[in-house]
């Protein structure tokens, strides 16, 4: 944005269908001309100078005064529709200010003496044009308060009902991509993933390529791997392209998706809210249509955190099956490769490739499902709604037995033995890099390498010990039942909103996959209010695909609709490779109309 908060109009007007705008709002009205020969409507013009005042002093009171009150404002680019002038407000409190830019040629259209079409062209200063498109209504009341800086104290009234901004147009989005490609690596030989673009987490050795671990500074110091991580060598090795490494949190040690260097990955899904993370680029790519799956990991809910917040369908695997060779750490007691699609067909496409043993006959998973109790006090009430209607209905459908509850560790005993022990290993893997790199770090970040400096040796060593009780606890249950559950407490938090108690809330549920060491499935299955929610379900070592292959079965028989973002790009062709073999925990869905006895509750 411009520092001295002047919004520069191009006096030019553009071209032969423009008009000359100053920067000055006391322009008098109805001075200039559109190229079809109509004039600005009394005070319009005034209005849509102040505005862009206010956006290039990011003068977020000012740009939600412009805006009309209530529900039915709209607000749009390319991440998505905002909806209501609080959210519209809310997204501009996270955003910040807009690039540094002058406002070219402008074109009027009214469709109505009290509402206007007003078209303008973006040339900003570090080059590219943008477009934006708003509807103006005239409201009879004064606009912009005199107490908004950049704003004159007594405008005739005009709100904009609603805006489109097209942006320039970026080769890459650095908040999702560190590098991309079309592809970026080419698959080594065809096979069963021919087509399938992959985004590659920025933690994977991918060859040529520097890893960065999420981190300026430490990108700036590698080297181009000389060969590929494990994970990365079978999808290419199976026909599988990558098309770029995707941005992920500093060194994978958060789930919110932010990052204080490149920026926070949107969230197509939902826009103005957190993507999730630490394997927030993959995910963003794929809910965008730029990529069909994404390589990332998952040490506390790194995979199921924005599979949820994304509507996506999302892997951690059994710790320890699939290699990490290649692969930076964060806590080998937990840290797992596992992956993101909009899709199951496509989740199983990818584990037939990714998974070392997935030739090894399925077990077919238990009939008894369990529920952890006390979920009320961890979820939203639409979320425990939500949850509780799924359940429900696949009972009704036959596709699922009594859901019984089931007594888990405590959630402040499974998070806290998960801290210290995720915080002992991260610090003895990076503390040296963090201690000779101040300042390196985002706070967040840089706040939690800090805790885990200040663990004693015998806090640490207690919780090794804890962990291997609650670990052998958490796979006697896997092994007699699958254990159901949200995937997150609720739907991706705001920008900007507060996540200490969101955060401690996620950890509780995802903390046990992680501390069991468990696989567990993300299926967008459940709902916030509108806001998307995974499905949660975990198993023993091992049930990795019989997993996906259940929440498929369950996705079928409740007739969930896949929300898939749109893209010009029509993507993979179809896949025409054989059938896989019958996989004993993939059933047709249930008819509805047949008796709950009829089929084997699962």
């Amino acid at each position: 944005m411009r520092h001295d908060g002047v919004a520069r109009l191009d006096a030019s007007g553009g071209g032969p269908h423009g008009h000359g705008a100053t920067g000055a709002a006391g322009g008098a009205a109805d001075s200039a001309v559109d190229g079809v020969g109509q004039a600005w409507p009394a005070g319009l013009r005034e209005a849509f100078e102040a505005y862009e005042r206010a956006l290039a002093a990011d003068d977020t009171a000012a740009l939600a005064e412009a805006f009309e009150p209530g529900e039915a404002t709209m607000r749009g680019d390319g991440a998505g529709l905002l909806v209501g002038a609080d959210e519209i407000a809310r997204f501009r409190t996270a955003r910040g200010g807009v690039a540094s830019r002058r406002i070219g040629r402008v074109e009027l259209r009214p469709i109505t003496p009290d509402v206007v079409l007003v078209v303008s062209v973006s040339h900003f200063d570090a080059g590219g044009r943008g477009l934006q498109t708003q509807l103006w209504r005239r409201t009879g009341s004064d606009t912009l308060s005199a107490a908004s800086s950049g704003a004159s104290p007594a405008l005739p009234g005009w709100r904009i009902a609603a805006a489109h901004v097209s942006p320039r147009p970026a080769a890459l989005d650095r908040r999702v991509w560190r590098a991309v490609g079309d592809p970026l690596v080419p698959p080594t030989r065809p096979g069963v993933l021919d087509g399938l673009r992959v985004a590659v987490k920025d933690l994977f050795d991918v060859a040529g390529q520097r890893r960065g671990s999420g981190n300026p500074a430490v990108w700036a110091e590698a080297t181009p791997a000389a060969r590929d991580a494990d994970a990365v060598a079978r999808l290419r090795a199976a026909g599988a392209a990558i098309v770029g490494i995707a941005a992920t949190d500093e060194f994978a040690y958060s789930l919110a998706g932010a990052n204080v260097h490149y920026g926070t990955p949107p969230n197509p899904t939902a826009p103005g809210h957190l993507p999730g993370g630490s394997s927030s680029g993959p995910a963003t790519a794929v809910a965008l249509g730029q990529a069909d799956v994404g390589l990332a990991t998952d040490t506390a809910g790194s995979i199921r955190v924005p599979a949820s917040y994304q509507g996506l369908w999302g892997l951690r695997s059994t710790l320890g099956r699939v290699p990490t060779a290649g692969l930076a750490p964060l806590a080998e007691a937990f840290d797992t490769v596992g992956w993101l699609t909009r899709d199951a067909a496509t989740l199983a496409r990818v584990l037939a490739a990714g998974l070392p043993d997935a030739d090894a006959p399925a077990r077919v998973l238990p009939t008894r499902v369990v529920v952890p109790e006390e979920l009320d006090r961890l979820l939203t009430p639409d979320a425990v709604a939500s949850f509780r209607d799924a359940l429900a209905r696949l009972q009704a459908l036959g596709a699922l037995g009594e859901a019984e509850p089931v007594r888990l560790p405590e959630a402040e005993e499974l998070r806290e033995t998960f801290r210290v022990v995720q915080g002992a290993q991260a610090w003895a893997t990076y503390g040296p890099w963090v201690c000779t790199h101040p300042g390196a770090l985002g706070a967040d970040v840089a706040e939690r390498f800090a805790a885990a400096a200040a663990l004693s040796p015998g806090d640490v060593a207690a919780a090794h010990e804890r962990l291997a009780e609650l670990r052998a606890g958490l796979r006697a249950l896997a092994a007699d039942a699958v254990l159901v559950l949200p995937s997150a407490p609720s739907g991706a938090p705001r920008l900007g909103e507060p996540l200490g108690d969101v955060r401690a809330a996620t950890l509780a549920l995802t903390s046990v996959a992680s501390v069991g060491g468990l696989p567990a499935v993300s299926a967008p299955l459940l709902h916030d209010g509108e806001l998307p929610l995974g499905l949660g379900l975990l198993g023993a070592p091992g049930d990795d695909a019989a997993l996906v292959a259940l929440a498929a079965t369950w996705a079928r028989a409740l007739a969930v609709e896949q929300h898939v973002v749109g893209t010009d790009d029509p993507g993979p062709a179809p896949d025409r490779s054989p059938d896989p073999a019958p996989n004993p925990n993939l059933d047709p869905a249930p008819d509805p109309a047949a008796a709950p006895g009829d089929k084997e509750p699962r």
